[in-house]
């Protein structure tokens, strides 16, 4: 039986809007076009996981149009866990306006909207949990009651306190970053990569086009895009993470977890919206084989 795996962070409606340069500032770049999209990492992850046969729980604030603006509906039919949302009133959805030029470079604005309120709110404990972008201070609170912890800081990481980060690290099992990001958790702690390889079991890195490398105290591994006809990049990292969290849940070896999350990130981008194309376990399997060979579990896991 699948592990219930519990996201926390944004629930949020994405505007993408496809521009033909990111402007800088006192410049405007024209709009070549826009849709309105369900989003948010949370959420994100949660659909990815659930659209795969996995069980997943959102943890996240949402204001009084939920509801109203369809999200709720949609959760519900992708079968994701909501019983543990905070539903806020006098509050609005959170919402991302992301701006894609035409070479795949991102600017990206958030309102927090009822994210705002994370703070102030008192998380539960859990079993397995994934911290996605968040606020630092309910991600510090629930990292110290969770059994085991997965941690993207994200885009969010600017608003991260030393203090914060640090607990929230001294809990993590599993770091998920970019190259950028991975960077900036060295300047803000103060330790190298070698010390955050001997504090945390697995460290996740993400390099674009490059694909990912998944470290450990003693290992590296390699793990290559699936080369597709991309649309949109924005649900790739969100979808990665999915994959990955689920096929380590479910007992396979490391590398096959980067292969098959960066397969179900394949399918996100070969559409507009983080949502859209998500595939099932048999529609990443099959992907997967083509690309990696037959998908077996290892001997020793």
């Amino acid at each position: 039986m699948d592990r219930v795996i519990s996201i926390v962070g944004h629930t949020a409606l994405d505007y993408i809007v496809d521009v033909e340069k990111i402007a800088g500032k006192n410049e405007s770049s024209p709009v070549i076009g826009y849709e309105e999209y369900p989003g948010g990492g949370a959420a994100n992850i949660a659909v990815a996981i659930s659209k795969l046969g996995g069980k997943s729980r959102l943890i996240s604030p949402v204001g009084t149009d939920f509801a109203s603006s369809g999200y709720e509906k949609i959760l519900t039919e992708a079968h994701v866990d909501l019983s543990r949302l905070y539903r806020l009133e006098n509050q609005k959805i959170s919402k991302a306006f992301i701006f894609t030029d035409t070479e795949d470079n991102q600017t990206t604005y958030f309102y927090w909207g009822a994210s705002s309120k994370l703070k102030e709110l008192e998380p539960e404990p859990v079993d397995f949990v994934h911290l996605a972008t968040a606020d630092c201070v309910y991600n510090a609170k629930i990292a110290q009651i969770a059994g085991f912890v997965s941690f993207d800081p994200g885009q969010d990481l600017v608003t991260y306190s030393k203090e914060n980060l640090e607990i929230i690290l001294d809990h993590t099992d599993i770091l998920f970053a970019n190259r950028h990001e991975i960077r900036r958790v060295s300047e803000i702690t103060g330790k190298s990569f070698s010390e955050l390889k001997s504090m945390i079991d697995i460290i996740v890195v993400t390099y674009d086009s490059e694909g990912s490398r998944i470290y450990t105290n003693e290992e590296e591994f390699i793990i290559p895009v699936v080369s597709v006809k991309a649309v949109d990049p924005t649900g790739a990292g969100d979808a990665y993470r999915a994959g990955f969290l689920l096929a380590l849940t479910r007992g396979y070896s490391l590398s096959t977890c980067g292969e098959i999350g960066s397969t179900v990130a394949s399918f996100a981008v070969q559409t507009q919206g983080c949502q859209t194309g998500l595939p099932t376990w048999e529609e990443m399997k099959a992907r997967y084989e083509t690309n990696f060979g037959k998908l077996e579990k290892s001997k020793n896991i």
